[in-house]
């Protein structure tokens, strides 16, 4: 039995009945494991990330047929499944008034303390008092197992000040 290969498959479309159906069944037609997903409607098209196992001898022939679904582009990565190196998991949420940059601020002050962002989600709604616009971001982060998390902590609050949000940051487990 040859070993699985892993694919990561980024996948757009206009949204209509049906789009998982036929990524489900092309991945499927060629003993594909669908194995982790994150997927959503934006702005009138479906987007999403898969990720899927599929025997190596397979691979390049998913490949082909995924290329040649009419309603989604899809784009295929070959990954190697890697173990979740030791270290400490924080989760971080913010609210504040909706702004062009929050998301790089809050990204470079990451990047400086060598945190990895591993899953992202954003979304704007307005204010249950007012007719303003508030931006939504919920993160889990990945650090090193000796990160000073006052230190980021404090700089990420500081940043907070400057942009009038609210931010906070937490150990997962």
């Amino acid at each position: 039995m040859s070993a699985d290969t892993f694919l990561v498959l980024t996948v757009i479309g206009d949204d209509r009945p049906g789009l998982v159906g036929e990524l489900s069944a092309a991945i499927a037609a060629h003993q594909g494991n669908w194995l982790e997903s994150s997927m959503s409607h934006l702005a009138g098209k479906f987007a999403g990330i898969v990720k899927v196992a599929v025997p190596a001898a397979q691979a390049e022939a998913l490949k082909a047929a995924l290329g040649k679904l009419a309603a989604l582009k899809v784009t295929a990565e070959s990954s190697a499944e890697k173990s979740v190196p030791a270290g400490r998991r924080l989760k971080l949420a913010l609210v504040g008034h909706d702004r062009i940059g929050i998301v790089r601020e809050v990204s470079q002050v990451l990047a400086k303390h060598s945190v990895n962002v591993e899953k992202l989600e954003t979304h704007t709604a307005s204010a249950p008092m007012s007719a303003e616009t508030l931006f939504h971001c919920e993160a889990d982060l990945a650090a090193a197992a000796d990160i000073d998390t006052r230190a980021l902590k404090a700089e990420l609050e500081k940043l907070s000040d400057d942009l009038m949000v609210d931010i906070s940051l937490g150990e997962t487990l």
